[in-house]
C-alpha cells in the first residue's frame, strides 16, 4: 500500500522540500516556493481540485500540510463549537491548529492512520466530482497532470479509480467510527471545493446529515475554513 498520508500532504502542499522551522515560519516558504515551482506544490490540487469551475484551495492550510491541515482544522472548529464560541472570522492563525498530545485530533493519534488517510483522501476526490464536471475528458487530463507529479503506479491507480468510480456515501460515512472522524471528513471535503453550485451545496448538506454533525458544528466547520482560505 503506498503511502495515503504522503499522497495527502501532495494535496495540501505541505511535502516541499528545504521546508524548515515552525509552523508560522515556513508560511512565507510554503508561498515562495509555490510561486517558483506550481508543478510540484500543490500540483495535486491543481490538477483534481482546480478545476474550470474555479475552486481554489489556499494559503495557510498549507502551512500544515495533509492531514494535519485538516485535522488541525477539525479541530479549532470542532473546540470552538464545544465551548459555545462564535464560529471563525477572520483569519486562522496556524499555531491554533496544533491538537493536545491527548486529542484525537492529534496529528500522531492512531486514529489518523494510513487507512483514514484513504478516506479523506475519497472524500476530497467525491466532493470535486459532486457537480458532475468531472467527465471522462476532464479525467484524462488530470491523469495526464497526476503522471507529470510522478506519485508511482499504485497511487496513480488510486486516484484513476476514484475518479472514475460513482460516490460512495455509504462508504465514507461508515469510515467515520467517531465524531472526530466524521468532523475530518466533512473538513477535507469543504476544503476540497467552495460550494459555489446547488450541486456542491446539496452534496456537503446531505454529507452532513449522513454524518450526523449538528447544524452549529457544520457551521463551525464552514467558518473555519472559509477562514482558513487565503492565497499564497
Amino acid at each position: 500500500m503506498f503511502d495515503a498520508k504522503k499522497l495527502l500532504d501532495q494535496f495540501l502542499g505541505s511535502q516541499i522540500p528545504g521546508l524548515s522551522g515552525s509552523v508560522k515560519g515556513r508560511a512565507d516558504q510554503v508561498g515562495g516556493f509555490a510561486r517558483n515551482n506550481p508543478m510540484k506544490a500543490g500540483a495535486l490540487a491543481a490538477a483534481i481540485l482546480g478545476t474550470k469551475t474555479g475552486r481554489k484551495l489556499a494559503g495557510n492550510v498549507a502551512t500544515l500540510g495533509g492531514i494535519a491541515a485538516v485535522a488541525g482544522l477539525g479541530y479549532l472548529a470542532y473546540r470552538n463549537y464545544q465551548s459555545g464560541k462564535a464560529p471563525q472570522s477572520g483569519p486562522v492563525d496556524p499555531s491554533a491548529l496544533q491538537p493536545p498530545a491527548d486529542s484525537p485530533f492529534n496529528f500522531e493519534s492512531p486514529s489518523l492512520s494510513n487507512d483514514f488517510a484513504l478516506t479523506l483522501l475519497r472524500a476530497m476526490i467525491a466532493a470535486a466530482k459532486a457537480d458532475g464536471h468531472i467527465d471522462a475528458f476532464e479525467r484524462q487530463k488530470i491523469m495526464e497532470k497526476v503522471h507529470e507529479v510522478d506519485l508511482g503506479a499504485e497511487a496513480e491507480a488510486f486516484l484513476s479509480k476514484e475518479l472514475a468510480d460513482p460516490i460512495d456515501l455509504d462508504a465514507l460515512v461508515a469510515a467515520g467510527r467517531t465524531e472526530e472522524q466524521r468532523v475530518e471528513i466533512y473538513t477535507a471535503s469543504r476544503l476540497a471545493i467552495d460550494p459555489d453550485t446547488r450541486a456542491e451545496r446539496g452534496y456537503l448538506d446531505l454529507l452532513a446529515g449522513r454524518l450526523k454533525l449538528p447544524d452549529p458544528l457544520v457551521d463551525h466547520i464552514e467558518a473555519t475554513v472559509s477562514s482558513a482560505k487565503v492565497s499564497l
